[in-house]
């Protein structure tokens, strides 16, 4: 009995043990390529896009299978009283009858169109067409993960301004709370130095809570499951200011080559053209080859079952032409809806330059304005930091009253604030200008 004790004591310390060190166990710390190369794999959205291009690849093979012939097996078991034809004999009697056929047929399409050839072709189309789409789901991905992980660094950076805010205001109380005890200020001042503290602490759990939602976001970019822990790799906070000289018709040129979006739009067009194709194909005759082979059984005959098998035994070849005359419009209109999807896709293509150029144009005034608003936030963030340090020395001396040392610790925190806001979406435009580019994201 003690040595079940011990065993069980053992055991319950080890599962405590392995518990904690799970609950301690440090999330993993993941960077840009890592989230990257892991959602191309995982992410639904891009399997989803995979498997249209699997389905497309089955559609084309099948549109090749059409070429072969076709071969099919046929038995019957039959039953017949009374005055009928004898199915294998074909000879008119009034009596029982039973009979047996089993059969093979097979037919070929030797010309219809040129409508087989005009699918394949279609359906090797639409093959490369749906690669292209699951490289618009890639590209979609990879740029959803930049912009989330940028805003996950952003509002993680955000979460240590309030933190310092928070420590400052709550240093700023205890010398206020000094102050009141010696007599030097007043209670309001007082309660304003507990207010600022309070909004500052209510900014820390914010800023938490802001950062655990774009984790979330970029956990489900990721597919990950909701228990498992990540954070984002930090990157260099003393990283040079990006330079932005490329000429913006350059880049627009580059994004056209480079982007799928536009060998769709021209797939797209071949892809109705070669439906109009085969619409007007039905327009011409259809030649076939056929033949068939069979056998059967009569209980009519006085032959055994194998004997009639032998001696019923029929081959037939031939070919059969189907001439279209008239089918109600059905080609005529098969036809126009053709030639206008053409109009459309040409028009479609003209709308995927438009937000090519839109998504260029957008990134390049945008990385030009953030540039200059690092710059400039840079600065104001230095002079409001030096502002914030002489108002805490004029604190402290009993020179400035507390409303100002808020309204100084406030004005930096914008600037702050604004800085890290400035200096993300630099880093964000000047590396979509690099991705259109067909360029590799490297923060």
């Amino acid at each position: 009995m003690k040595l079940y004790l011990i065993i069980a004591s053992f055991l319950i310390v080890q599962f405590s043990n392995a518990q904690e060190a799970y609950n301690t166990s440090t999330p993993k710390v993941w960077s840009l390529d890592e989230c990257i190369a892991y959602a191309i794999e995982n992410n639904i959205t891009v399997k989803d896009a995979l498997l249209n291009t699997n389905i497309a690849e089955v559609n084309y093979d099948r549109a090749k299978s059409s070429r072969l012939p076709n071969l099919f097996g046929n038995a019957s078991q039959n039953f017949s009283n009374g005055n009928s034809i004898d199915p294998i004999t074909s000879d008119f009697v009034s009596d029982q009858i039973y009979s047996s056929n089993v059969g093979i047929n097979s037919s070929m399409t030797l010309f219809q169109g040129n409508q087989i050839n005009n699918d394949i072709k279609q359906r090797e189309l639409l093959l490369e067409q749906s690669s292209f789409i699951e490289e618009i789901a890639k590209n979609n991905i990879v740029v959803s993960i930049l912009e989330t992980y940028l805003q996950s660094l952003y509002s993680k950076e955000s979460i240590s301004i309030a933190e310092n805010n928070l420590v400052a205001s709550e240093k700023e109380v205890l010398r206020a709370k000094a102050r009141l005890d010696a007599g030097e200020i007043a209670l309001n001042d007082y309660t304003e130095a507990q207010s600022q503290a309070a909004t500052n602490k209510y900014n820390v759990i914010a800023a938490k809570n802001n950062y655990q939602q774009n984790i979330i976001a970029l956990k489900q970019l990721l597919e990950l499951p909701p228990t498992q822990e990540m954070e984002v790799e930090t990157i260099d906070e003393n990283m040079d200011l990006i330079n932005l000289e490329l000429d913006k018709m350059l880049i627009y040129n580059n994004a056209l080559g480079y982007l799928p979006e536009m060998k769709v739009s021209s797939l797209n067009i071949a892809v109705n053209e070669k439906e109009l194709d085969i619409a007007k194909g039905a327009y011409l005759p259809t030649l076939s080859l056929i033949g068939s082979m069979g056998t059967g059984y009569t209980s009519i005959n006085d032959n055994t079952f194998s004997d009639q098998f032998n001696v019923n035994f029929n081959q037939k070849i031939g070919l059969s032409l189907n001439v279209p005359i008239f089918n109600r419009n059905q080609t005529k209109a098969a036809v126009s809806t053709a030639t206008l999807n053409i109009e459309k896709a040409e028009i479609q293509k003209q709308n995927s330059e438009k937000e090519i150029y839109r998504k260029v144009e957008t990134a390049y005034q945008n990385a030009l304005s953030t540039q200059e608003q690092v710059i400039a936030a840079e600065a104001s963030k230095a002079a409001a930091e030096q502002s914030f340090n002489l108002a805490q020395k004029k604190y402290e001396l009993g020179a400035l009253s507390t409303t100002d040392l808020v309204i100084s610790q406030n004005t930096y925190t914008n600037a702050q604030q604004n800085y890290l806001q400035a200096k993300y979406l630099n880093i964000l435009y000047h590396q979509l200008l690099q991705f259109y580019q067909g360029n590799d994201i490297k923060l």
